[in-house]
């Protein structure tokens, strides 16, 4: 059993910058691709950047140039850096392993970027 666990949401300011975690732990083999979602208010889930086994990257147009993708495979773990945060990234935002018959998710975090 895989368990995600995600961490370093919270508030903070437009232009302000902030780093998820998503922590893997479990029986995990191999090296799978993993991604982060967001979910605003009354708004669906939205993907918003992947990272493979090996480290290659992709992200939604919402974010790419401000959200960098990455991960630790030493230690099971994928990041989320976050810069110049909006207002409209406020969501619960949640990570993803894609493994070989079927998904985990984590819990998710909360974002809030307000003044």
């Amino acid at each position: 059993q895989v368990q995600l666990v995600e961490s370093g949401g919270g508030l903070v300011q437009p232009g302000g910058s902030l780093r998820l975690s998503c922590a893997a732990s479990g029986s995990i083999l191999g090296i799978r691709p993993m991604d982060w979602f967001r979910q605003g208010p009354a708004k669906q889930r939205e993907l918003l950047a992947t990272i493979t086994g090996i480290g290659i990257t992709s992200y939604a147009d919402s974010v790419k140039g401000r959200f960098t993708i990455s991960r630790d495979n030493t230690k099971n773990t994928v990041y989320l850096q976050m810069s110049s945060l909006k207002p409209e990234d406020t969501a619960v935002y949640y990570c993803r392993l894609r493994a070989a018959t079927r998904e985990y998710w984590g819990q998710g975090t909360q974002v809030t970027v307000s003044s």
